[in-house]
């Protein structure tokens, strides 16, 4: 190959690395065995960004996640607008990751609207105890439903729960938490899971802008928490705990400072009546 040819070529895959650098990042890293939550390791959260380069936003990056949701950096508005969901029906897969159970829709799960644009509902997985506190107060468990939309951006919607009565998606994953406690890495199918019977049980949420809570810890995500807190029952907990949690306590990473970034809480107009 002559020099003309090399520099072509060159040129050639420094363009592929650009252009597709944006969405390899923006995904989750799928295997756990290089980093923990034990923070007493050396691959715990403090050093995420320390084992690979392309993780140093876990180190660096200003715009983490979680945060604390603290009333007194709040700005309450109505503007934002009710949370635009409109799932559908669809076939999934659950799969132990180690880190955490993740239920992936294959399809369409449907999607939801932000600021004119559209992210559609790809997974879904959990964290005990929750990543995200409200004014310190950290709860039992929390849901992520992880969004993608076209260009590659990333949406979550959170959901927080407490001990108490049942989740009823919960209820249904049980039996298929059991069965992979023991595995790695193994797709099993779930059938068709229709999303819009998680519920949310309020109009409020909170919303600011901040990353994916595991390595590559990509920014720019927009998280919308939903202010309801719902329940779910000890057994549950327990279900999911047993299931991934081989080597640490728990899956959620250390609270990160929100820095110079707002923090909002959607509240409708006619709020007295919710």
């Amino acid at each position: 190959m002559d020099n003309k040819s090399l520099r072509f070529s060159s040129i050639f895959i420094a363009l592929i690395i650009v252009f597709y650098a944006p969405f390899a990042i923006a995904q989750e890293v799928d295997d756990e065995s290089e980093f923990t939550y034990d923070v007493n390791s050396p691959n715990g959260p403090d050093h995420w960004g320390e084992i690979h380069p392309e993780w140093s936003l876990c180190n660096q990056g200003d715009m983490q996640s979680p945060i604390d949701l603290t009333h007194k950096k709040v700005q309450t508005t109505s503007s934002l607008g009710r949370l635009d969901r409109d799932y559908k029906p669809a076939n999934s897969t659950l799969i132990n990751r180690g880190h955490d159970m993740m239920l992936r829709f294959v399809g369409g799960a449907g999607h939801i609207h932000i600021n004119g644009s559209e992210y559609q509902l790809n997974q879904l997985h959990w964290h005990t105890p929750t990543e995200h506190t409200i004014n310190g107060r950290r709860f039992n468990l929390e849901l992520h439903m992880v969004h993608e939309s076209t260009n590659g951006k990333i949406a979550v919607v959170g959901i927080m729960y407490k001990i108490g009565r049942p989740d009823p998606l919960l209820s249904m994953m049980e039996p298929f938490f059991k069965a992979l406690a023991s595995t790695r890495d193994v797709e099993k199918s779930v059938g068709i899971i229709d999303p819009r019977k998680i519920k949310i049980g309020s109009r409020k949420y909170y919303r600011y802008i901040g990353s994916l809570t595991t390595p590559p810890c990509y920014q720019n995500v927009i998280w919308t928490i939903v202010k309801k807190v719902r329940t779910i029952s000890r057994a549950q907990v327990h279900a999911i705990h047993e299931a991934v949690h081989e080597e640490a306590e728990a899956n959620a990473r250390p609270i990160q400072p929100l820095n110079n970034r707002w923090l909002k809480l959607y509240r409708p107009d006619d709020y007295q009546n919710y």
